[in-house]
């Protein structure tokens, strides 16, 4: 059989499947490679905040922990009203709070002072009992400092101001919203040869 002659003027042949082949190839690793791509930036984007926490936890930058809870604010305290009481048991001593009530919030400190006055003419030691009401209200008041901590030796005639320092726990219960502050002073028997003793120490008189 003859070969057939191109004609340059009926254009170029139809490509036969052999001739197209090659170029779906071409085509098929080019997208297989830009998906391989993609993903691949996706994976490292979404990877990218964990291999900074990491980064910063090996390497000590800061305590990525601590420095979340510095951010979120403290929740704010329950307002609650404090009552004073003071009583003392046929002892001489004239004892009330200087301030009878006020209101403020759990967690916050609490700054109370108490004056005592000794009526005789001799020396009286003396030791605070506190009661709370509601009485379970007493495991929530945390004390830092008060005079109920020791005795307390009082000489003839003086006056002193004693300071109790404390707070509400968070943790008081919703239906607590009075919380009352009693002492009662109980005399010490003074042992022989001791009516004369000095005041305690670090306490102020006037």
């Amino acid at each position: 059989m003859d070969r057939q002659q191109l004609n340059p003027e009926s254009g170029p042949l139809p490509a036969t499947a052999a001739d197209t082949r090659p170029r779906a190839v071409s085509h098929a690793h080019t997208a297989a490679v830009m998906l391989t791509v993609v993903a691949g930036s996706l994976l490292f984007v979404a990877a990218q905040p964990r291999l900074y926490r990491a980064f910063c936890e090996w390497t000590g930058l800061y305590d990525i922990d601590r420095a979340e809870q510095i951010a979120k604010p403290p929740l704010p305290g329950r307002s609650v009203t404090l009552e004073f009481d003071a009583n003392s048991h046929e002892n001489g001593l004239l004892f009330r709070p200087q301030t009878n009530s006020l209101t403020t919030k759990t967690g916050e400190i609490v700054h109370v002072v108490y004056r005592v006055e000794n009526t005789r003419n001799s020396t009286v030691i003396g030791q605070a009992v506190p009661s709370y009401g509601p009485q379970h209200a007493g495991s929530y008041v945390k004390k830092l400092e008060c005079f109920c901590f020791k005795q307390q030796t009082f000489a003839p005639h003086e006056v002193r101001d004693m300071n109790v320092v404390f707070l509400l726990d968070s943790k008081l219960p919703e239906d607590v919203g009075t919380v009352t502050l009693s002492y009662t002073f109980f005399e010490v028997p003074v042992p022989a040869g001791s009516a004369n003793s000095l005041p305690t120490r670090g306490e102020n008189r006037t």
